[in-house]
């Protein structure tokens, strides 16, 4: 089954380059289903919080992900668009329908929590896709920054359960000083909200299901094939999570951003002319 949509050389560099720079937005309110700001009300300020220092957490961990076969990657294709913002999203986004900054500052934050406490990239790319995926269907109320803030914090929450061993208190996860800390009753009713307007489908189809069955179809010739096989899982990963902050990749499935992203962490563009070529007609059987 064809990869939608294709993947060319082109595609490839604009990639790297897009995942380099951030999208530079201004805000306007978005014109979809509201949610109203006293339904999600946040009594709390951040300096009426007690102090937290952080500790290292040992929420880090290697997942094994056995290698699939051919039908069930058709599967996961098939039900990608089940686990995909709006398909006008995209474009209310470039028009600054959604407001796009702070979108950014919310992405950047989720990220940042991700680093601190060791999460998975799976973790980080599906806080991001509940994120979107909210947004797509619902506005939320312009109140000072708080209600983004607050879905930031139930994507980040939910995601975390969903994929980490060890889950941080809500209250610990709100960490680099936020302008707003939230009580655990007030983040638990929006992440209700969160999987009402997911569908409950939270078992979201990432780019990761993907990677190791996509390295099984890389041709010989691959320069990097002799790199530990962690590395260049490595070096996917941080490709597709810098995507996230870009809103021009919301167009792409998650096959599509697995398979740009391991053709160019292998990084063989030069030593193997006819790479591309082998390795698109392979994920397309």
């Amino acid at each position: 089954m064809p990869l939608r949509p294709s993947i060319s050389r082109i595609f490839i560099i604009t990639i790297i380059q897009m995942s380099l720079s951030h999208s530079h937005s201004h805000s306007t309110p978005l014109n979809s289903s509201s949610v109203s700001a006293a339904s999600l009300s946040c009594g709390e300020d951040a300096g009426e919080v007690v102090t937290w220092e952080p500790e290292p957490f040992s929420g880090h961990h290697d997942k094994y992900y056995p290698n699939p076969d051919e039908n069930a990657i058709s599967r996961l294709i098939d039900s990608e668009s089940h686990h995909m913002p709006l398909p006008d999203y995209l474009r209310r986004c470039q028009d600054r329908s959604v407001d796009v900054i702070s979108r950014q500052d919310s992405i950047n934050w989720m990220l940042k929590v991700h680093a601190h406490y060791h999460f998975s990239p799976v973790t980080a790319f599906l806080s991001v896709n509940y994120f979107d995926r909210y947004l797509s269907s619902y506005s939320l109320p312009q109140a000072n920054g708080w209600p983004f803030q607050l879905l930031s914090v139930a994507c980040l929450s939910l995601a975390a359960k969903m994929e980490e061993p060890q889950v941080p208190l809500l209250l610990d996860l709100q960490v680099f000083e936020p302008r707003f800390v939230f009580e655990p009753k007030t983040i638990q009713r929006m992440e209700l909200r969160v999987m009402a307007a997911l569908n409950w489908r939270l078992c979201s189809v990432t780019p990761f299901d993907y990677l190791h069955y996509f390295i099984s179809k890389l041709p010989s010739c691959s320069t990097r094939l002799s790199d530990s096989f962690s590395s260049i899982i490595a070096a996917s990963s941080d490709l597709i999570l810098n995507t996230t902050r870009v809103i021009d990749f919301l167009r792409f499935a998650p096959s599509t951003m697995a398979a740009a992203a391991l053709l160019c962490a292998t990084g063989d563009n030069l030593e193997c002319p006819a790479r591309d070529v082998f390795f698109h007609e392979s994920v397309n059987r």
